[in-house]
């Protein structure tokens, strides 16, 4: 990858549910191509689409760039890439239609593709409506299962971040009865792994700090509300602890947010869902990134739904949009960074003599051939 992919990365941005606010979020953060200086965007969706929006918010001094493929991409423009065939597609703000949740799917599909193929360097994802998009090829809950699916990462990490708070789920989109069996030892190490090697490696805490909460009211009072925190819990922080990582809990949900305890941490893991989305939206709804961690590759959304009652009535506010397009910029610089002093430090590194070589030695093989 270029120099020039590092500095301005090239970021595809997919449309969501049409009918919902997807569209002009999109469209105030990008206005006038004010984020031309940090990176390239392409949205996927449908520039008929775009324009009826921009004709509805009265920006028609600025013009979006349509193209057919993701290597026709201008820096200097705001480019759009049509993911279904639109000549007859009419904007429904605030209404829920099937033809929006194929128009989403497309359109996820076209990115991830080109996301695979290294066409572009990061995933913004608009919302979607969970419901509409279901077909026979997307039966998921959510984008963070899906991109699992994509990428073959068996269980990727729905990670909300903010610039003073990060919060991590055990469990994501399933129902409330069905978390407590998902709480395992296995599990939960996996997820403490997950958290403590992005923080490292997307965003260069070399030493990171992080916080688990328990399952139970006031993380099971010592057994009197629920065993899970002796049990699954406690044990693995300890493994953790022990092997050198500042790993620290369970911690009672309510007091540990409501007394900023947050703030000497570098992340928090939640049991479930609501426990960690709940004080994370109050805290910080406005700047909040949804990011998947976990993944070869990196996507970020707005930490906001649909919001179809609002939309198309130029109300929505597109700060949670932006703050995830930095995200994204800032996580891909990192990653294409660290990969190239990573290289560099092997290749000068001095090669051991034939009688030290580990395929000569018996050891391990440490390199490829």
């Amino acid at each position: 990858m270029n120099d020039q992919h590092i500095d301005k990365p090239i970021i595809g941005i997919t449309i969501g549910d049409y009918n919902g606010i997807g569209p002009e979020v999109i469209l105030k953060a990008l206005e006038g191509n004010q984020l031309a200086r940090l990176c390239t965007p392409i949205i996927y969706g449908s520039l008929r689409v775009l324009n009826q929006y921009r004709n509805l918010l009265e920006m028609k001094d600025w013009a979006l760039h349509g193209i057919q493929k993701a290597d026709q991409v201008n820096p200097k423009l705001t480019n759009v890439i049509t993911c279904w065939h639109d000549h007859q597609t009419e904007i429904e703000p605030g209404k829920i239609t099937a033809e929006a949740g194929q128009g989403s799917l497309a359109s996820l599909k076209r990115a991830v593709e080109d996301l695979k193929e290294g066409k572009i360097q990061a995933l913004v994802t608009g919302p979607i409506n969970k419901d509409n998009i279901q077909s026979e090829t997307f039966k998921f809950p959510g984008h963070t299962e899906y991109l699992a699916q994509a990428f073959e990462k068996e269980d990727a990490l729905m990670f909300m971040v903010s610039d003073d708070l990060r919060v991590g789920v055990l469990t994501g989109h399933i129902p409330l009865e069905q978390v407590k069996s998902h709480i395992t030892p296995e599990r939960l190490s996996a997820k403490i792994e997950q958290i403590l090697q992005s923080l490292k490696g997307d965003f260069g805490i070399k030493k990171p700090r992080l916080a688990v909460l328990g399952l139970n009211p006031h993380a099971g009072e010592n057994g009197l509300l629920g065993n899970e925190e002796i049990e699954i819990i406690q044990p693995v922080i300890k493994t953790f602890k022990e092997r050198g990582n500042l790993v620290v809990g369970p911690f009672p949900a309510d007091g540990f947010f409501a007394a900023g305890t947050y703030k000497q941490y570098d992340a928090v893991l939640a049991m479930y869902h609501d426990q960690g989305l709940v004080p994370f939206k109050t805290l910080a709804f406005n700047e909040g990134v949804n990011f998947t961690a976990g993944l070869s590759v990196v996507r970020t959304s707005p930490d906001h739904g649909t919001a179809y009652n609002i939309a198309g009535k130029n109300l929505a506010e597109p700060g949670s949009l932006l703050r995830a397009i930095y995200t994204a910029c800032d996580i891909s610089r990192f990653r294409i960074f660290d990969a190239e002093m990573e290289q560099n430090a092997l290749v000068s590194k001095p090669q051991p003599s034939e009688s030290q070589h580990p395929a000569k030695s018996g050891g391990k093989q440490r390199f490829n051939n």
